[in-house]
């Protein structure tokens, strides 16, 4: 972004929204329909000069001095402005350590000196951008994918799924495939293994390799492949069955002078750690089910027709369908048929990239008046040191009890 750009909105005084991932941040303006900066979360240390992960830390010291050079970055190398002057929104998970919401809090308002702070949920503030308060939310993050249904904009706490299923798992799986089976083509045409020519790859090279080259296949040709990879084990003595075309094999560019070539089952099996049900019978599919049971039974037609699927892994072509065609399926399943009465899944289509769902929700709500009464000011925070949740705001309620006039009676 320009400097004559960050000047010019200094003076809307617009508060700055930030959504720290587990991958990548994004940071922006309320009021715009897309963030400033979407940047990797990690930081160079000032004082190491070691590049770290923004969630990676062991002591609560640790972790100030790390937000510290991150939001330095953050403020002054991306949107350009004084944080003194702007209200901050932090779109947060439920998930989200106390440790870590505690120390972002005292290094925007100690160190930094913001005017105040709103923690969002960022499941609630997704709903936002479609205008709705009901709705069933999965956020198919880096780490994990996490399922929250909210009913009239309250959030059903009893009913929240998680499994350590996204990003990283689609990662690992892929690293393990291609070190046991592709081949590096070198400057000299010789083909070798890719194991004897790196020891590992970075996550950036299997973030691209997956963006660039992998997808979601349909629900009938994985479960065509599953047979045939059972058949070939001799684990199952049904009737012969034939492997599915492969989809073509690609070549990525390593390092200018190595191309590693990709097979095409590589290519497609790779998402379907996502969908293979593990020794409790759970996958990415059974979390919308195991949330939607878990609510009263009056709720639960809302939330399935109002379905919201947010976060960086959702992007992979292919992904919602097969997500569709796997609810149905376990649909027919005794197991769900027994106490789920649904007939129909409905999916909302979001205004906006799936990444960055819930920083446009947040970016909206920043918009409004109501953030002034919502927020956290700095001064609350100094004479207490307590952070209220979204649905606690006691500083609010204990001003309002000290103006009331007592009742005579």
């Amino acid at each position: 972004m320009p400097l004559y750009e960050g000047i010019s909105y200094a003076g809307d005084k617009n508060a700055v929204i930030i959504d720290i991932g587990t991958a990548y941040t994004k940071c922006g303006f309320s009021g715009e329909t897309a963030p400033r900066c979407i940047v990797p979360s990690e930081i160079k240390r000032s004082r190491s000069g070691q590049v770290v992960k923004v969630h990676q830390y062991n002591t609560e010291e640790e972790l100030y001095e790390i937000l510290v050079d991150f939001i330095h970055m953050l403020y002054f190398r991306h949107v350009l402005v004084n944080p003194k002057d702007r209200r901050v929104v932090v779109c947060e998970s439920l998930l989200t350590p106390t440790v870590f919401r505690d120390t972002l809090a005292k290094v925007l308002f100690e160190h930094y000196e913001v005017p105040s702070i709103l923690y969002a949920p960022t499941h609630l503030v997704s709903l936002f951008t479609l205008g709705i308060s009901s709705g069933l939310v999965m956020d198919a993050g880096f780490t994990e994918t996490f399922v929250l249904p909210i009913y009239e904009g309250i959030p059903i706490l009893k009913a929240w799924e998680a499994i350590p299923l996204g990003g990283k798992a689609i990662h690992r799986n892929l690293e393990s495939k291609l070190m046991g089976s592709a081949v590096v083509k070198t400057q000299d045409a010789e083909e070798r293994q890719l194991c004897s020519v790196v020891g590992s790859l970075s996550e950036n090279i299997l973030e691209d390799i997956k963006v660039r080259c992998c997808f979601v296949t349909k629900m009938e040709r994985a479960k065509q492949i599953q047979k045939f990879m059972l058949q070939e084990s001799g684990l199952t003595g049904e009737s012969r069955v034939e492997a599915p075309k492969p989809p073509p094999d690609v070549e990525y560019p390593l390092d200018g002078d190595k191309i590693l070539h990709i097979e095409g089952k590589i290519r497609e099996n790779t998402c379907e750690v996502l969908f293979e049900q593990d020794n409790e019978e759970k996958s990415v599919a059974t979390l919308i089910l195991d949330s939607i049971i878990k609510c009263t039974i009056d709720m639960r037609k809302t939330l399935a027709e109002n379905i919201v699927i947010m976060g960086g892994t959702a992007m992979l072509p292919g992904f919602l369908h097969r997500l569709q065609s796997e609810l149905y399926d376990l649909l027919s399943k005794n197991k769900y048929k027994q106490q789920l009465a649904i007939k129909n899944f409905k999916f909302h289509q979001l205004p906006c990239k799936e990444n960055y769902a819930a920083w446009l929700g947040g970016a909206m709500f920043g918009a409004l008046e109501v953030l002034q009464n919502r927020s956290l000011s700095r001064e609350q925070f100094q004479e207490t040191g307590v952070i209220p949740d979204w649905s606690s705001l006691g500083f609010e309620e204990e001003s309002e009890r000290e103006e009331k006039p007592a009742v005579k009676r």
